[in-house]
């Protein structure tokens, strides 16, 4: 027996010991999970007209805190209030509801003084009648029409005019849609994805009495799954645009008078890698894949012989880029911190186009003497060393190295009419595919030999091509060899058939 207990004793104390150490293993486990900071606010509520303090006022906040009510002094004070742009919808009978909004700064106190209207008093004139979209309806487009029908008992002779504002919530920005305009529709755009928007409109006769409708508001969709993206050229401006395979979701991401350039989606599909001239030379930039949220990443150019932005990548887990500035190429983290040194170019000689494949972490390079015409392509591995030419100068421009899905063929393209002049013009540039040791070589531009109906059209550029995230197919540009041309993306199998146009006047596409 004695045995016995002494052996329940040992698991036991066994037991609370690996109870112990994993507690204590948890307790340790890091968290990535950011803190919500907070601030405190304080407020005054109190009629417009006569400026007394207003009690009993309920104030609501998004982000949602909770309900307040305001006291006999008409104030109120929210002691956690999340650090930002704050909005506050205050309501009380008789009074028309009014938002303000307010950004709070983290352990600090903010003041902010709100005046209400009332709804009685001597104007017999009623509010407007909401018509569309519904009070709080969701899944709104991003360009929509705003309506309303004239308030109750009006007739054509009390000559209304109408004011029509926009508040986006959690920010202090207020749009002016209508000022003093007979319409009873407003059309809206450039609204945000998933996004909480509320809007007034306020009501103006003949005789000057006025009267303000309730807050409406409305939420616009989430973001579509865009998985293309390209560059456009309109009106003498080049922007980037997403879209589905059918065009029916096009969306344009960057509206600047820049140049904005060369846009590539994230391996996580979470951010858009582009370039933009904003600062005199081009910059890698990111972006939301809804065009917001617009940061430079890095302060030396993406520049050199013939490298117009163009020459960068994303690292095969989206956490870096690598990019070319004149002969040095270069890796960054995405936030634009751990700038390092990877490789110099040859003597004489910049970088320009790379690509950077996860199977045997390697990178791709082009290098560029100062004619655009003498281009070599370049194996190193992802830690810069080992820098090995594969392609040597070619009769002809050769552009656009990558790597297939599988990193074992490379993408390139070449003129095969080997034409050579002052403006880096081609005649005749065909997609090539081979084995990184420079067998298996596949001229996808021309098709398969004896096959009628395909093959590049005479007189046209095949460039820029990719390969599809699933390896089967590849995405390129087709243009006129003609000086400004407008390109047009196509797509096309491994072998050169099923030569299909997605979409037109674009050039630079990605495809995730």
């Amino acid at each position: 027996m004695a045995i016995l207990y002494f052996a329940r004793t040992i698991s036991w104390l066994r037991t609370v010991f690996l109870a112990i150490i994993t507690l204590g293993m948890v307790a340790c486990e890091e968290n990535n999970v950011d803190p919500v900071v907070y601030g405190q606010v304080e407020g005054v509520v109190s009629d417009a007209r006569t400026g007394l303090p207003l009690a009993n006022a309920s104030v609501s906040t998004a982000p949602a805190t909770g309900v307040f009510v305001t006291d006999a002094q008409g104030k109120f004070r929210i002691d956690q209030a999340p650090e930002g742009k704050l909005a506050l919808t205050v309501k009380r009978a008789d009074y028309r509801q009014e938002i303000a909004t307010i950004t709070v700064t983290a352990e600090q106190l903010s003041a902010i003084s709100v005046l209400l209207e009332k709804t009685t008093g001597g104007s017999s004139l009623q509010a407007p009648v909401l018509v569309a979209p519904t009070d709080k309806a969701i899944n709104q487009p991003t360009t929509l029409r705003l309506s309303w029908r004239p308030p109750v008992g009006s007739t054509r002779s009390d000559s209304l005019r109408y004011d029509v504002v926009l508040y986006e919530s959690n920010s202090s920005d207020r749009r002016q849609l209508l000022t003093n305009s007979r319409d009873t529709t407003v059309q809206v755009s450039g609204l945000r994805f998933s996004t909480t928007y509320f809007w007034q409109v306020s009501v103006r006769n003949a005789l000057s009495q006025t009267a303000r409708g309730d807050i409406w508001s409305f939420q616009t969709r989430t973001v579509p799954d865009n998985r293309y993206l390209f560059t456009r050229t309109e009106n003498g401006n080049t922007d980037i645009f997403s879209s589905d395979e059918s065009g029916t979701n096009l969306l344009r991401l960057t509206t600047s008078a820049f140049i904005e350039n060369a846009p590539q989606l994230s391996p996580n599909r979470d951010r858009i890698a582009y370039t933009s001239n904003a600062t005199g030379q081009f910059q890698i930039y990111t972006m939301n894949r809804d065009g917001s949220d617009q940061r430079q990443v890095t302060l030396l150019p993406v520049d050199g012989y013939f490298n117009t932005g163009i020459g960068y990548r994303w690292s095969p887990d989206g956490s870096q880029l690598i990019y070319s500035s004149y002969n040095k190429l270069y890796r960054i983290n995405r936030d634009g911190t751990g700038l390092t040194l990877l490789a110099t170019a040859p003597a004489d000689r910049h970088f320009r186009e790379c690509d950077w494949t996860a199977i045997g972490n390697r990178i791709v390079v082009q290098t560029v003497g100062v004619s655009v015409y003498d281009a070599e392509l370049y194996l190193l591995n992802a830690d810069g060393s080992g820098l090995t030419q594969i392609i040597g100068n070619l009769p002809g421009r050769l552009d656009s190295p990558s790597f297939s899905v599988d990193g074992r063929r490379l993408l390139y393209t070449r003129d095969v009419d080997g034409f050579n002049d002052g403006t880096g013009r081609q005649l005749n540039a065909h997609i090539f595919t081979q084995n990184l040791d420079g067998t298996g070589l596949v001229d996808v531009s021309a098709g398969p030999t004896g096959v009628a109906g395909v093959g590049k059209p005479l007189g046209f550029n095949d460039i820029v091509p990719r390969y599809s995230p699933d390896g089967a197919k590849i995405i390129f540009v087709q243009q006129n060899n003609v000086a400004q041309s407008v390109p047009d993306v196509y797509v096309v199998d491994l072998d050169g058939r099923n030569r299909t146009r997605l979409f037109q006047n674009a050039t630079q596409p990605d495809w995730k």
